[in-house]
């Protein structure tokens, strides 16, 4: 399957309604908990279009924001990735990761083995999900370009929220040029000036990257990457 084309259906999985092609009327949160549910299952976590063996730019840009291994840090619709992994070997000591998919956050468990015991597991919505403290890093691979409307607006003021005063933020997305779907949803395509202004002023740019993510099927995705830290208190 084309993983830049809408489609009510992926390698297996029972389709989607058809409102989940429609910008207008994009899934509820129980829908969308089902539709992740069901690729995670179905599918092993090395064969989804978002898979990646190393993560890298996440840990180039960690690197370029200095973010120290005693920092809090939150990697939100992190799916299966391995950065929790990558992190723990790292020494960070405060991880949380959060995504919608039960399964996916089994899938990691599972492969962090032992070290599990040491991160924040948070099933739930993101939307919907109250910070219960606020963090120095919010890692975002691939969640907002899901987004659009009034469910912008929340997604930022949950950043606002939850980022603490000189914290940052790496924000990864389709580029313009990217794919118009993922997994049989519409996405949104952003510029690095695009995803700065969704940080609103009281983030500052630190760095900026654009990454030529190459799926298992061999398919190449355009992808921006910003890198922002909070100056507003």
């Amino acid at each position: 399957m084309d993983p830049g084309r809408c489609t009510s259906g992926q390698m297996g999985r029972p389709p989607l309604p058809m409102l989940a092609l429609m910008p207008d009327a994009l899934p509820d949160a129980d829908q969308l908990a089902t539709h992740w549910e069901a690729v995670y299952e179905s599918n092993s976590p090395d064969a989804v279009s978002w898979y990646q063996s190393e993560p890298t730019v996440s840990l180039e840009l960690i690197d370029a924001l200095g973010v120290s291994p005693n920092a809090a840090v939150i990697d939100v619709g992190s799916g299966a990735s391995i950065l929790v992994d990558r992190l723990l070997t790292r020494g960070f000591t405060d991880m949380s990761v959060l995504d919608i998919s039960e399964a996916a956050l089994r899938t990691s468990r599972h492969r962090v083995g032992e070290d599990a015991a040491e991160v924040h597991w948070i099933v739930g919505d993101l939307l919907a999900w109250e910070p219960p403290r606020r963090y120095d890093l919010w890692h975002d691979r691939a969640v907002l370009h899901f987004l659009i409307g009034s469910d912008v607006a929340i997604y930022r003021a949950t950043v606002e929220w939850a980022v603490a005063p000189g914290g940052s933020v790496i924000l990864a997305t389709f580029a313009p040029d990217g794919p118009e779907c993922c997994s049989g949803l519409p996405v949104t395509r952003y510029s690095t000036a695009e995803l700065a202004a969704v940080l609103g002023d009281g983030f500052e740019v630190v760095v900026h990257r654009r990454e030529a993510h190459r799926t298992p099927g061999g398919a190449e995705q355009p992808f921006t990457w910003i890198a922002a830290r909070r100056t507003s208190i």
